[in-house]
């Protein structure tokens, strides 16, 4: 059971925390230091050869009201063995969650569980809680996009937010192209046979395996002349002596040759610029040029990474390096007037830091039920408010529903839909 049950004000039970994330779904209890379980954001379907994400946002509400009550059937009876009528609910989610979404997942909680009252929390603002700090430059790496997010005084500066599609899905595709084409499989007594000729693709459990087991970052210098390397044409360009090869059983008869090519290259797509000069470290450059002047110097100082993708080995210490070369260039020397960047450590994995810090504002009971959207709210109104900042609870719980707010507090909360 969860580590504070009974505390809090009249011994209401700990809420439930979760993270669904595109890939990975991260759920537990408020108060504990880690989630209790961490699984494929997916449900199998009868009938079907591969699983189903949960996450998806370009299908129809009804089929997505399905798969996520299936899933969330499975998070409670399965995982964390409570009854959903018993615990508030704290979502951690991102500030790119379309509407229709969220508006899905409060229906499924509200609805079908029965929940007493639901928080929406976006998880860079709660990554901060994890720290104590009030304002940073949060990059979250996952696995779609790479998403940059400015909190100045514990508001979100939503004006100043950046994504690329650069992710663990943008990796998983890379690696799995580069095998197709370079590796090679022993098969028993048959030696160098080419991989589409065992297979015509790889499943995306192996390539992520493959990935987190013999993938790495290389540092700047060598990073650098691995993409002049690969981009050069006439071949002049030499490319860095590759680590050593790694051998991977594909199953008991099966070994995979991963080149050592392969395994420091797949990762520089997340740092090579493309036509536009974008990579994982201009995010946080262009958008620091674009919050206010007076912010730079401490939103700079005050780097906070997340994200699974950012556990590979040497991401942090190649993203700090491109940072402070990239700032050198007149695109940015001449604009951003601070050259010191500083990067925080997290008390959790990157993977789990939102989580964490959704899991530390669960615990708050008081503050939890005043900022939570009741399950009464919802019957009356049939909506979820949008969020913009931890500071004031949503305009609904602040006005009388029909009520004009006064004009600072509309444009504080201008993500209203």
């Amino acid at each position: 059971m969860p580590l504070y049950e009974g505390l809090g004000s009249g011994g209401e039970k700990t809420a439930v925390v979760m993270d669904l994330g595109a890939a990975f779904t991260k759920c537990g209890f408020a108060g504990e230091t880690g989630p209790r379980c961490v699984i494929p954001s997916e449900i199998k379907k009868p009938g079907m050869s591969k699983p189903v994400k949960v996450v998806q946002y370009n299908i129809n509400t009804e089929e997505l009201y399905s798969y996520l009550k299936e899933f969330i059937h499975m998070l409670y009876f399965r995982h964390l063995l409570v009854n959903p009528r018993d615990r508030r609910v704290v979502i951690v989610e991102s500030v790119l969650s379309p509407s229709h979404f969220r508006e899905t997942l409060t229906r499924v909680l509200f609805k079908y569980f029965e929940v007493p009252s639901v928080l929406f929390a976006p998880g860079h603002l709660m990554s901060l809680l994890t720290l104590g700090i009030n304002s940073a430059m949060v990059l979250d790496c996952g696995y779609t996009e790479s998403l940059v997010l400015p909190i100045y005084e514990g508001i979100p500066v939503l004006n100043c937010w950046g994504a690329l599609p650069l992710g663990g899905k943008a990796i998983h595709k890379e690696l799995e192209y580069q095998l197709l084409e370079q590796s090679t499989v022993d098969t028993g007594a048959t030696k160098g046979q080419s991989l589409p000729s065992v297979m015509g693709s790889v499943p995306e459990d192996i390539v992520e395996d493959i990935k987190v087991r013999t993938c790495f970052v290389s540092d700047l210098q060598r990073g650098l002349k691995i993409q002049a390397a690969k981009f050069n044409m006439d071949g002049s360009a030499e490319r860095p002596t590759p680590p050593p090869d790694v051998d991977y059983p594909l199953d008991g008869e099966k070994i995979l040759h991963v080149s050592g090519a392969i395994r420091d290259s797949v990762v520089e797509i997340l740092f090579e610029q493309d036509n536009e000069e974008k990579s994982v470290a201009t995010l946080i450059l262009d958008s620091l040029m674009e919050c206010p002047i007076d912010t730079r110097k401490q939103l700079a100082e005050n780097l906070v990474v997340i994200g699974g993708t950012a556990m590979l080995p040497g991401f942090l210490h190649r993203l700090m390096a491109e940072i402070r070369h990239l700032v050198e260039k007149p695109k940015y020397k001449e604009i951003l007037g601070s050259k010191t960047f500083r990067v925080h450590t997290p008390p959790a994995k990157p993977n789990c830091v939102a989580w964490l810090g959704g899991a530390i504002f669960g615990a708050l009971q008081d503050i939890l039920g005043s900022r939570s959207v009741s399950k009464e709210y919802y019957n009356q109104t049939g909506r979820i408010p949008d969020w913009c900042c931890l500071n004031n609870p949503p305009l609904e719980m602040m006005f009388d529903v029909g009520k004009t707010p006064p004009p600072l507090m509309k444009r504080a909360f201008s993500t209203e839909k």
